[in-house]
């Protein structure tokens, strides 16, 4: 009986001379295999290993490590089959991404109808840096693959690829597929203003570890995940595998049978404004962007996602279950799905490096900071093409063909393509004219009107802020412009998103516990985005999407001209913009302030649920008893949870097990927290998020050094409404834009709410003009140009426990409406086959 060892690089000690005098005419069979190892490059650890098996053996190992090569590049031993291998992946995934572009773009550039789902599959590839880094990952895993198979072959049973490769091979691979510049870190002393001003991509925040929380990276993980190989494969990969005794339910299946309701069966929010929904979206799409796989056909056996329900990486089908009521069902019944693309290093490759096993991976495009990236971009490339370089004054790009009432709109892309050429097929009819797409520092600009609108608003902001800069320190350059304003308006970000959004979504308790009193900056808080917060917790607001967006004339009434708009008519519409906002200024926020946010069930997002068995989180008891929550085992007790029996026996009949309930539909079904709009655990996960995004930001608004005091002072005045007063048309508004109102006489004069004051921004010996760029609308000399008394010198910090809250409100319908552009366009564009 022998044992074979493993495969490794052979590292011998040091023999001493008489060991290495051995006689040659003495040499045995032992000798002779050792110096045919070391000729390829292995050592071979057995224990009572005969000489003809160990013959055989290396011969195995020989037909794939006879030879070694060296160039400039490579250093060590690294064999022809390795190299054979980086090219062969690369030439694979090269190939792919090729066919998966060009059939995208050429879909998408026909004058015929556009599939939602081509249009969607565009706005979530990854492009600039993110593409390099999603095809650096893709090469790496598929060398490991092929390597893997090749061995398997030879070796007639499965071996890990990592076991037969040196350490400097594996180094080689890393190098060569791209993989190590993705993760090496910056040279931070490099950098300018690093301690004034941040980097595009948020690279040394963190001055102890530069990567931490920057783009095109890894999601952390709070909890472990799941995956059914341990490695790469989602929870219900295998539809056959059983969780606690029984098989996961199909996540269509649990969409029809808990999460349903008939439009007229919607309840309006007669606490919040659709504004809280709309701005929950801008904010998250600061915080998180999850590319698909670039490929839209697997790697190893070519079948394309869109026309097969096989489930082989990247395809990872919607299976239909039996009897829906919407959609044809059966075995090849199917919505496609592609998988979130993986971080470089993790995957099905399960590879070592720095002796660290490494699971799949979902990487973050977007910084993991409060730093208004969706508006100034994530990387310097897409920073310096949003800005406008043609002059010295630090402003953003506008359109240079439309204006709204004169003010400013967002600049088109240069794309070519008719993915928001939707003008003329949803208004039913032919001859209008067609605008391209909208750019900004998120992909999802166009995804709908009232976000579209966000980002103009803020864009306005810039440009007024950096014109009003310069008037009162003309000798500023156009760099210390844009940057002064760009760090203004992330300012106003963090302090909106604190002092008024997030203490309506996670309820006064959290708000006290987590998030009140600011406790300065930590180093070692690490306060990158959470796999769990972008792929379950933050996506509650899909429940708070209603089917329609009002638009409003200016006395806040139903707008005749433009009436309301359906939502599924409000995707990719930029035309809207152009053509039906410009003339009704501030349309969409008169619409938006109003107008109640409404709850309703027509589909649950099961992409929601398929993304989170994708990205292998735990189950719901899982995260409660992270929060410190209790964990149901029965129904009565679920039932007592979610203050709802029936709730809860109509779970526990899908899922079999309380253990393996999915985290959305936990999450999504669990009463409201008091003054919150989310349940207990996800008021837990995204306290916890902001918790660690406000700490790990050395950066953060109210860190000493980043403002003076009396910026600072100045900051803490801006609100929402006088954002919205300053650069739209609109003179009256609710002074929290985010509570409902039906009596416009609770509604305030813009003129009487206070705004920044940009004299704490002059500096010292500066001849220019005084305060802020003055409203429109407002009298000459009022208080909005800065001309009123001092700001305090006391350092300003911000107690956000105090902040107003919403009542209660559980007695309102908060189960989702699937309504979110992901699952829609995946419903719109189904494959039965």
């Amino acid at each position: 009986m022998w044992i074979l060892g493993k495969i490794q690089p052979c590292v011998l000690p040091q023999s001493n001379s008489s060991q290495e005098q051995r006689s040659k005419t003495h040499r045995s069979g032992e000798d002779e295999i050792h110096d045919i190892a070391l000729n390829c490059g292995v050592c071979i650890f057995a224990s009572d290993m005969h000489l003809l098996t160990s013959v055989v053996v290396l011969g195995l190992c020989c037909t794939l490590s006879a030879r070694t090569v060296s160039g400039p590049e490579e250093k060590g031993l690294i064999r022809p089959f390795v190299v054979d291998a980086i090219q062969e992946a690369k030439r694979l995934v090269d190939d792919s991404y090729l066919y998966s572009r060009q059939t995208s773009l050429e879909r998408v550039r026909r004058n015929d109808f556009i599939k939602p789902s081509d249009i969607l599959r565009l706005m979530k590839q990854p492009k600039r840096k993110a593409r390099d880094a999603v095809r650096a990952a893709d090469y790496l895993e598929q060398t490991l693959r092929i390597i893997s198979e090749k061995t398997h072959h030879a070796h007639k049973r499965s071996i890990n690829a990592t076991a037969l490769l040196s350490h400097e091979e594996l180094e080689t691979i890393e190098r060569l597929t791209g993989c190590a510049g993705q993760t090496l870190p910056p040279p931070c002393r490099t950098l300018p203003d690093l301690n004034r001003y941040r980097t595009a991509n948020s690279v040394c925040n963190n001055l102890i570890n530069p990567l931490r929380g920057a783009s095109n990276t890894a999601f952390t993980r709070w909890l472990p995940p799941v995956y059914e190989d341990n490695v790469s494969q989602p929870r219900g990969w295998n539809t056959e595998r059983l969780y606690n005794g029984v098989v996961l339910p199909l996540v269509r299946l649990v969409s029809n049978r808990i999460f349903s309701t008939q439009d007229q069966n919607v309840q309006g929010d007669t606490e919040y404004t659709l504004l809280i929904t709309f701005f929950g979206q801008w904010n998250d799409h600061d915080l998180s962007f999850t590319p698909f796989s670039p490929s839209i056909r697997s790697f190893s056996n070519g079948i394309n996602c869109d026309e097969s329900c096989e489930r082989s990486e990247p395809c990872f089908p919607i299976q239909i279950p039996r009897d829906d009521p919407r959609l044809p069902s059966g075995p090849n019944s199917c919505l496609p799905v592609f998988r979130s693309a993986p971080a470089c290093g993790s995957g099905n490759s399960a590879y070592m490096f720095g002796g660290v096993p490494r699971v799949r991976e979902q990487m973050n495009t977007l910084t993991s900071y409060l730093d208004a990236g969706q508006l100034y971009g994530s990387e310097e490339g897409l920073a310096r093409e949003l800005r406008d370089l043609s002059n010295d004054g630090g402003l953003m790009r506008i359109n240079d063909r439309f204006r709204d009432n004169g003010r400013e709109l967002l600049p088109f892309t240069k794309m070519v393509s008719k993915m928001c050429a939707t003008r003329n097929r949803i208004l039913n009819t032919t001859g209008l004219e067609e605008v391209p797409c909208f750019i900004a520092g998120d992909e999802r600009v166009d995804e709908n009107i009232a976000l579209t609108s966000m980002h103009t608003l803020f864009l306005r902001e810039h440009n007024r802020l950096a014109r009003a800069l310069r008037r009162l320190n003309p000798q500023w350059t156009s760099e210390q412009l844009y940057q002064e304003a760009r760090k203004i308006v992330g300012a106003y970000h963090q302090n909106i998103v604190f002092r008024d959004y997030l203490p309506h979504i996670v309820g006064t308790d959290a708000m006290r516990r987590q998030l009140g009193r600011y406790p300065g900056y930590n180093a070692n808080v690490d306060p990158t985005i959470a796999n769990v917060f972008a792929t379950a917790a933050y996506r509650f607001a899909h429940a708070t999407i209603q089917p329609v967006i009002f638009r409003l004339d200016e006395n806040f009434q139903d707008n005749r001209r433009f009436p309301t708009v359906p939502l599924y008519e409000a995707f990719f519409t930029p035309w809207r913009i152009v053509f039906e906002g410009r003339k009704e200024a501030g349309i969409l926020f008169k619409s938006a302030i109003p107008s109640p946010a409404k709850s309703r069930q027509r589909h649950l997002g099961s992409l929601n649920l398929q993304r989170g068995r994708d990205h292998a989180l735990q189950g719901y008891n899982a995260w409660r008893r992270f929060c410190g929550l209790s964990t149901p085992r029965n129904v009565a007790e679920l039932g007592r949870v979610l203050n709802n029996v029936g709730l809860a026996q109509r779970i526990l009949q899908l899922y079999g097990s309380t253990e393996n309930i999915d985290l959305w539909v936990g999450g999504i079904a669990e009463p409201f927290v008091p003054g919150g709009r989310v349940g207990p655990v996800f008021s837990c996960i995204i306290a916890t998020q902001f918790q660690r995004i406000r700490q790990g930001d050395r950066l953060w608004w109210e860190n000493m050094g980043v403002f003076t005091p009396a910026q600072r002072a100045s900051l803490s005045r801006v609100s929402l409404a006088s954002i919205i007063c300053d650069n739209t048309g609109i003179s009256r508004v609710p002074r929290n834009p985010f509570l409902f109102s039906r009596n416009q006489a609770n509604f305030v004069d813009c003129r009487s709410i206070q705004g920044l004051d940009l004299n704490a921004w002059r500096e010292s010996g500066s001849r220019g003009e005084p305060g802020a760029y003055p409203r429109e609308h407002q009298a000459q000399g009022g208080e909005h140009l800065g001309q009123g008394a001092n700001p305090s010198q006391e350092a300003y910090i911000t107690d956000y426990s105090s902040s107003e809250t919403a009542s209660d409100g559980n007695e309102i319908l908060k189960e989702q409406d699937y309504n979110d552009l992901q699952d829609l366009m995946d419903v719109l564009d189904k494959r039965v086959s």
